[in-house]
């Protein structure tokens, strides 16, 4: 879990100073800030230094934020706190959560339900993912097991324990919506406006809305589920990491998987995630690799959800160290280590390449990205150069990575 990150920018109606911000200068819960302290942060990164003083106060907020910026971590330290002090005198029910955290993917709840528990592990309050592609009656056990805090979800999976009368959301005081932007990519603001409804009106509930961007369909949807927010917008210094070099080696598409096998038998390969833009091009990479001995795991969206849970922790582990991966499902994937992030083809929203090579180079390591561009997907390159604010480096495959 993130919880510091160098890049900042001050919106009119947010924080004015946000520099060197500690935790313990927040006033926050003493259970709480020993999980902090466990992990071994001290200073807030810029979104939390922004938000964290107006959401503890109860304010809602609507979040400009990406990958890495801290923002799982600025939303979980409100909602434990909260809930903290705010203890419900007298009896509890099942299945009647106080907090709910909504998220696009099933990688990415896995994430945040993680990061809850590591944060959360000395405060005593219960944390529970509901992902669909899992089993339903394990999850339903786990809610049944005892009284829930925070319910971390996809949109889809909540709404199937709504309608079976497995969990009621009248009592929820406080909502969070990660990436909002990707779920109404991905057609699940039906689903999301649904969910809202079964919550408390806004204005007797917190609600956290973040989104990458600021368009104007996302902007509607904060002023319907918000109640006076304060804005905060978070910009990098740098779209993508200095700790990644990045190439670019033109190619003909038939090359792509020999020049992509080479380069997995490098020595200095040792943490590889492949990214491709598709379901069956994901698939038919994987099993040519295997089919050579190569192995390597799978995470796309057809794969079971028990079956990618358990690969990612394979990967994480170092059991494999080749994932092949769609964009949504490598959505959330935050591994330490990984060594190459490979574009098996360029995708076709920008945003997704700075998201792929942002899996490397982490927590100060040096990373590689190696972008594979043929004749069906070059184009794709100016818009890509556009979003860095730079030109990439374009290169022919070196020699030793064509040889036969």
């Amino acid at each position: 879990m993130q919880l510091s990150e160098n890049t900042a920018q001050t919106p009119e109606n947010a924080a004015s100073t946000a520099e060197d911000i500690l935790f313990e200068s927040l006033d926050l819960d003493g259970s709480l800030m020993r999980g902090i302290d466990a992990l071994g942060f001290e200073k807030c990164s810029p979104i939390q230094a922004k938000i964290l003083p107006y959401t503890l106060e109860g304010h809602d907020a609507i979040g400009k934020a990406q990958t890495g910026t801290g923002k799982t971590a600025a939303f979980l330290i409100t909602l434990f706190n909260d809930l903290l002090n705010n203890p419900i005198e007298g009896e509890r029910y099942l299945a009647e959560p106080r907090a709910v955290v909504l998220a696009p993917t099933r990688e990415l709840v896995m994430q945040i339900g993680d990061d809850a528990r590591e944060l959360g592990k000395f405060t005593g309050l219960s944390t529970v993912t509901l992902i669909g592609g899992a089993d339903y009656a394990k999850q339903l056990a786990k809610v049944n097991d005892r009284v829930t805090d925070i319910v971390v979800a996809t949109p889809g999976r909540l709404i199937d324990f709504i309608q079976r009368g497995d969990m009621f959301l009248d009592r929820v005081e406080s909502l969070v919506l990660d990436e909002a932007d990707r779920m109404l990519d991905m057609g699940f603001i039906p689903q999301v406006k649904r969910i809202v409804r079964s919550t408390p009106r806004k204005e007797d509930r917190q609600t956290l809305l973040f989104s990458a961007t600021f368009s104007p369909d996302i902007m509607n949807l904060a002023r319907q589920w918000t109640f006076d927010p304060i804005t905060v917008e978070i910009e990098p210094e740098r779209v993508a990491t200095e700790n990644v070099e990045q190439r670019v080696y033109l190619l003909e598409s038939r090359d792509r998987l020999n020049v992509l096998k080479r380069i997995l038998a490098e020595p200095d390969a040792t943490s590889v995630i492949v990214f491709a833009n598709r379901r069956d091009q994901v698939r038919r990479v994987y099993e040519r690799l295997n089919k050579q001995g190569l192995e390597c795991g799978i995470l796309s969206g057809e794969v079971a959800q028990v079956k990618r849970t358990k690969t990612l922790e394979r990967f994480k582990s170092g059991r494999i160290r080749v994932l092949i991966a769609t964009d949504v499902a490598g959505r959330g994937i935050h591994v330490d280590g990984v060594s190459h992030v490979i574009n098996y083809d360029l995708p076709e929203d920008p945003e997704d390449y700075v998201h792929r090579i942002g899996r490397t180079g982490r927590a100060g390591e040096k990373g590689i990205s190696i972008s594979f561009a043929s004749e069906d997907d070059a184009f794709l390159l100016p818009e890509i150069e556009a979003l860095l604010g730079e030109p990439l480096k374009c290169s022919q495959v070196p020699e030793e990575l064509l040889a036969d």
